[in-house]
């Protein structure tokens, strides 16, 4: 019988409900009115401030819940249940026609979204493969290749609702390809542990 292993995947969590839908309208009425500005490649996406928990009595609530998602994410990617900090915080609102170039988020291990409002199925994010490192130099793409989880570029996460969580290791590359349809508000922030130990030889962080 032949046997197919996913050598060393890469964990994406994603957590459907993870906030309560009275906080989530709490948080988009509240920053969708809070200052912002504006994002270097669309004029139709602008981001607040990194936000500090005094900012809001909102904030404090929303860590709460936050953390337990974040620890079981570590877990799957150091193998143990370490204490976790959310470093910094920020609040995306997009229009019609905004977009989200492809980026990663450096000096952080896990990096979260949280959903704030509806999302239009062709503004979902987006995953990349890095370029370069791990893959062949020759490809195989035209039409009839059949894509999966092997040989594919991008991966678009499944459809999301207000108060749902999607968490990824920080190194991911990811974007928000341009938004057809209304209003699209979301809570994005990096997270680090406490600390990371290897045969004693132990680097702490500090958020």
């Amino acid at each position: 019988m032949d046997e197919v292993f996913g050598l060393f995947p890469t964990p994406v969590l994603r957590a459907g409900g993870a906030v309560p839908p009275a906080l989530v309208a709490e948080l988009a009425a509240h920053f969708d009115a809070a200052p912002a500005q504006a994002n270097a490649a669309s004029d139709q996406l602008v981001h607040t401030r990194l936000l500090r928990p005094e900012d809001s009595p909102l904030l404090p609530q929303l860590v709460a819940l936050l953390t337990p998602k974040i620890e079981d994410m570590g877990a799957l990617m150091f193998g143990q249940r370490l204490g976790w900090a959310i470093k910094e915080m920020w609040v995306n609102r997009m229009g019609q026609g905004g977009h989200q170039a492809m980026h990663h988020h450096a000096n952080s291990f896990v990096s979260g979204v949280l959903y704030l409002t509806e999302v239009d199925a062709a503004a979902q994010t987006v995953f990349s493969k890095p370029v370069g490192g791990t893959e062949f130099v020759f490809r195989h793409q035209h039409a009839q290749v059949a894509s999966t989880p092997f040989n594919a570029d991008r991966w678009v996460c499944p459809a999301t609702a207000p108060g749902d969580l999607l968490l990824f290791p920080s190194y991911l590359l990811h974007a928000v390809p341009p938004n057809p349809g209304g209003r699209r508000i979301t809570l994005s922030f990096n997270a680090i542990p406490g600390g990371l130990d290897a045969w004693g030889y132990a680097i702490r962080f500090g958020a």
